[in-house]
């Protein structure tokens, strides 16, 4: 049996379309306060981002990337978080189930920038890295908050052995 051509071009074009998502990157809404002041910093606007698939391949992430990740609470919702720590760094909590945490080999520290006011490690844990879907690398809309998401931790929230080796 043969397919109609109309039917056999959707199909075709909807496989491409999806790999190209999938491997690329693809334009998604930010929604919630938890990335306040960085992501959504009024309630009238919401930001949309650029995320960048091809960027986090090899499960390549550094301190400070904003990243979007599957919820290890619920993996069908997906959550836009600030990467804080990497394999083996030792993060001061905030009301986690202990003070401090080691961040394991294959995990990485993600916290919203609005502390307090985020779903995040600091309620479910470090994250394993294949949980990573990508890496937001700036602001596509709207036209006034055209921006490239800049990596930074502030320095209250870096890790321990980092704020260590840059005092001494």
């Amino acid at each position: 049996m043969k397919l109609p051509p109309l039917l056999c071009n959707i199909l075709i074009g909807t496989s491409i379309g999806k790999t190209v998502f999938d491997v690329v990157g693809y334009v998604a809404q930010v929604d919630g306060i938890s990335m306040q002041p960085t992501l959504n910093p009024n309630k009238k606007e919401v930001d949309h981002v650029y995320l960048n698939c091809w960027a986090v391949r090899g499960l390549k992430v550094d301190r400070g990337d904003i990243i979007s990740l599957y919820s290890p609470k619920n993996p069908e919702h997906t959550l836009i978080k600030r990467v804080i720590g990497l394999p083996g760094d030792v993060i001061g909590t905030i009301g986690y189930k202990t003070d401090f945490v080691k961040v394991p080999e294959g995990h990485c520290w993600v916290e919203g920038d609005h502390t307090g006011y985020s779903m995040d490690s600091n309620s479910f844990g470090p994250i394993s890295l294949g949980l990573v879907i990508a890496k937001a690398t700036c602001i596509v809309w709207p036209p006034k908050r055209w921006q490239f998401l800049n990596p930074e931790v502030r320095e209250h929230r870096l890790p321990l052995n980092i704020l260590r080796s840059s005092v001494a």
